[in-house]
């Protein structure tokens, strides 16, 4: 098999899977009582080359997600050029360091997670005029490990966003323990999210996104059941 056709099979395969996945959350909003058009399906795109990006691009999907700033500024650039509608939501871990960066390559950045970054953030944005939206990272599992504002402490870190930095601050973001049951994870952030009045959940991946859906969520991220297991 040629170069060519191999990249004609991944295009084809990679449209095939972002059509079945875009059914499924229509199934699983109907489900819910909601309207799939609520949902933000961002479509995880970390770690893949534009050769997996560009078949769902040029399906006219727009919401994307990427984990490290550095291969986002790798990746994007180009992309938008093609594709200046694309809307790039950063999902990983984020350094303080790489506030600057982060503020002007994304729309929306789902990790905030402590009062430094906050800092960081708004003195970016004050400095260079751009705004993306912005998710607080509840670890609802609690986990040592994992990034994210421990649930005790969201009320405040909510507060301070707010207030001191006048964040543009719109929902809250969860990754539920691998293997623990999601649907309590899920129900936990909503609670906070509902008790501070922020509209939008980002939760649910490939695994469990029709449970998130059930639960409220507005943005759900979803990698391998589009592009494959990384690697593929």
């Amino acid at each position: 098999m040629t170069q060519e056709s191999m990249q004609l099979d991944t295009a084809s395969r990679v449209r095939a899977d972002f059509s079945r996945v875009r059914e499924s959350v229509a199934a699983a909003a109907k489900a819910a009582g909601r309207d799939a058009a609520e949902i933000t399906l961002i479509a995880v795109s970390k770690t893949r080359a534009a050769e997996y990006i560009e078949p769902v691009l040029g399906a006219g999907h727009l919401d994307f997600g990427e984990n490290r700033v550095q291969e986002a500024q790798a990746k994007w650039p180009r992309l938008t050029e093609r594709f200046p509608a694309a809307r790039l939501h950063l999902i990983g871990p984020l350094q303080s360091n790489k506030a600057r960066d982060a503020v002007a390559l994304a729309d929306a950045i789902h990790s905030l997670d402590r009062d430094k970054l906050a800092r960081a953030l708004s003195a970016e944005m004050a400095r260079g005029g751009r705004r993306p939206e912005c998710f607080i990272q509840v670890n609802t599992g609690e986990e040592a490990q994992k990034s994210g504002v421990m649930p005790g402490e969201a009320d405040s870190l909510i507060d301070a966003c707010r207030e001191t930095y006048a964040l543009p601050l719109v929902g809250l973001m969860c990754l539920p323990p691998q293997g623990e049951e999601p649907a309590p994870h899920f129900a936990l952030l909503h609670k906070i999210a509902e008790r501070h009045g922020l509209a939008k959940l980002s939760m649910g991946m490939t695994a469990d996104y029709q449970t998130a859906i059930a639960f409220g969520a507005t943005h759900i991220r979803v990698g391998s059941a589009i592009f494959g297991a990384r690697g593929v």
